[in-house]
């Protein structure tokens, strides 16, 4: 990886990620860094259980302990605090989502017309966190890639073997840089994850570490 690169591993059905974009965005901007943004699939089973709730959040399935439930009440709070200040809208998912599908779409965007990158990012991630999207339908990927300019052409084929291959390849670097969750920066061959790392990723680029000690 170029010194002047930052890899950025982001879910879109993480809000700590979708807080983290333009933030970074900014930062990568102040460093002269170019992102690499990569998905990163999170299987919030794993540590916090499942759920389902209908749309006036009634839980009508669920598979996780109190504990479970109190990191992940405390979670979305904490995520509308910020959202609150930035006029952000982040309404917690009713289940669990694959997020699979969008993140090979992310890759193909990336490969065939990287210059809709950031646009396709913000687009998923405004209306996932709306309730508009459906980041499971192929068809409702393909209209996103319609809205946004890009190419759909080839877009199932590829997906079922080169985009699988793709997704498991960048989940398997990413497992052996350590990379758990999202936001995770990795920078000179460093991991940091969460975006309030940023200050002492900057610290460690520019060797000042007076606003972090």
């Amino acid at each position: 990886m170029k010194k002047n690169n930052i890899d950025v591993y982001i879910d879109f059905k993480s809000p700590y990620a979708y807080l983290a974009i333009d933030p970074t965005r900014k930062f990568a901007k102040n460093l002269n860094l170019k992102i690499n943004w990569l998905p990163y699939v999170l299987e919030i089973p794993d540590f916090l259980g499942s759920a389902k709730v209908d749309h006036t959040r009634k839980i009508i399935e669920s598979k996780r302990n109190d504990h479970q439930w109190r990191r992940v009440k405390y979670s979305y709070m904490d995520c509308r605090r910020y959202a609150n200040l930035r006029n952000i809208t982040v309404l917690g998912p009713q289940k669990i989502w694959s997020t699979n599908l969008v993140s090979i779409s992310l890759l193909w965007i990336k490969e065939i017309e990287p210059e809709l990158e950031d646009y396709f990012i913000d687009f998923i991630y405004l209306n996932f966190w709306k309730r508009n999207l459906d980041i499971e339908k192929i068809e409702v990927i393909e209209n996103v890639f319609k809205k946004i300019g890009a190419k759909s052409s080839g877009f199932k084929d590829w997906k079922e073997k080169e985009g699988k291959n793709r997704l498991q390849n960048t989940m398997d670097y990413a497992h052996k840089n350590g990379v758990f969750g999202v936001p995770s920066y990795f920078i000179l061959d460093e991991l940091y994850w969460g975006r309030e790392q940023l200050p002492l990723i900057q610290a460690r680029i520019t060797g000042n570490y007076d606003k972090v000690i």
